[in-house]
Parts: structure tokens; C-alpha cells; sequence
């Protein structure tokens, strides 16, 4: 497997822990508002081997305490099962960002015990689902996606559900639809969008600090424990 990415000290990425961030190539979404471009293309052809990225990571061994696993969409490469397995036996925890189109990927991965924590984004509601991840609207995949959201919400695994909104994109009738969707108790945080250059598409515009806030108040009627980051 190449890697297409890799932040070697993050105190953010991973909560409460001091880790690495790795970032696969390819996915199967084209959120046009996407700040990894060039991630998503798959451009080039990454910056290392899988052994290379465990050599680094052996070097880590008792200052790093876990490792992010981001993209793209790590799902996507058969071979993340046996990357995971590799990293783990070097001791450490590990965190699956996911977009959560691979639903029996990531059942086989928590049943397995290769992932500690996942935090999986949630678009938009589903009505609005597939224009959001730049496709077109594709019940298959909307499908998948609430699969998953209904596996973490058993809590065979620590997560989180995170999105990112951008003012084309999303109304507050948007995140009161994701509210009653996933109403619960766990875990979400609203993320401002950013113009960092490497974008699919770009022209996007994020919500101020307030605006930001209003929304939060909206979600928090059915996920109270919803919070802003960032």
C-alpha cells in the first residue's frame, strides 16, 4: 500500500492522544467543498510503502501513542485489514476516519479489534446527501451510509460523527433533518469549512463563528452533546 500522506506529531486528530496521522489515497466521493484534492485523485504516487511508514512508526514507539488513519477514504483498500494488523502489533491504538460507505469493512475491522475509535462523517441529511458528496443521488450508497451510523450507534467502539458545513450547502432545516436522524447521545462536533487550496472544486463560503453557533443550538435539540470545533 502507498502512503499519499503523512503528519508525524498531531495533538488534535486523534482525542486524547498524542499521535500521527496517515493518509491513504482515493475515494469514493467527490464532496466538491473537499480541502484533500489532491488526496481524493489519488495524485502521484505518495510518498512512501507501508514498510517505510512501519519503520517510522517503530521509531515512534513509546513517544507516539496512536495512529490516524485518514484519506480520502481509507475503506476502499482491500489491503487496510493487514496494514492495521501491522500497525497494532506495535502497540498501538488507532483511529478510522471514514466517510461510512463501507459498512461491512468497518464491522469486520471493530468485531476484529483493529480499530479504537472512529470518527465518521456525516454529509448532510439524507435528502441532500448526494449532491453534498458530489455525486448523484444513489440510494445504494445513502443505504450504506446509515448502516453504519446504526453500527456505531451500538457502541461496539468509541466514536464520533463530525460534519462540515459550508453555506451553499447547508440551512438550519439541514441540521435539524440530521438531528432527527441520529438523535442520541453521542458525540458530534460541527466543523468550519476552510479554503486551504488543494480543493476539488472550491467558490464555497464557511459560516461565521455565530452563524456557526445558531446551528449548534438546532443539532443540540436532538444531540445535546454537540459541540463546535475548531
Amino acid at each position: 500500500m502507498r502512503i499519499h500522506g503523512l503528519q508525524r506529531l498531531t495533538l488534535l486528530d486523534y482525542p486524547g492522544k498524542l499521535a500521527c496521522t496517515v493518509f491513504l489515497g482515493g475515494c469514493n466521493f467527490r464532496c466538491p467543498f473537499c480541502h484533500n484534492g489532491s488526496l481524493v485523485q489519488q495524485a502521484g504516487e505518495g510518498i512512501m510503502g507501508s514498510d517505510e511508514l512501519l519503520a517510522f512508526l517503530e521509531s515512534r514507539r513509546g513517544r507516539l501513542q496512536g495512529v490516524c488513519i485518514s484519506g480520502g477514504e481509507p475503506t476502499i483498500h482491500p489491503d487496510l485489514p493487514e496494514l492495521i494488523g501491522r500497525i497494532k502489533e506495535l502497540g498501538y491504538s488507532v483511529k478510522l476516519d471514514t466517510n461510512g460507505t463501507n459498512p461491512e469493512k468497518l464491522y469486520s475491522l471493530i468485531a476484529d479489534g483493529l480499530v479504537d475509535y472512529v470518527a465518521m462523517d456525516i454529509k448532510n441529511c439524507p435528502d441532500k446527501y448526494g449532491i453534498t458528496a458530489g455525486l448523484s443521488e444513489d440510494s445504494h450508497m445513502l443505504s450504506a451510509v446509515k448502516d453504519s451510523a446504526d453500527l456505531l450507534m451500538q457502541g461496539r467502539v468509541d466514536f464520533e460523527f463530525r460534519t462540515t458545513l459550508v453555506k451553499e450547502l447547508h440551512t438550519a432545516e439541514d441540521l435539524l433533518a440530521i438531528g432527527e436522524w441520529l438523535r442520541g447521545d453521542e458525540r458530534y462536533f460541527l466543523q468550519t469549512y476552510r479554503d486551504e487550496g488543494d480543493l476539488l472544486v472550491g467558490g464555497f463560503t464557511a459560516f461565521s463563528r455565530e452563524e456557526t453557533e445558531e446551528l449548534l443550538k438546532i443539532l443540540k435539540e436532538n444531540l445535546p452533546n454537540a459541540e463546535i470545533r475548531g
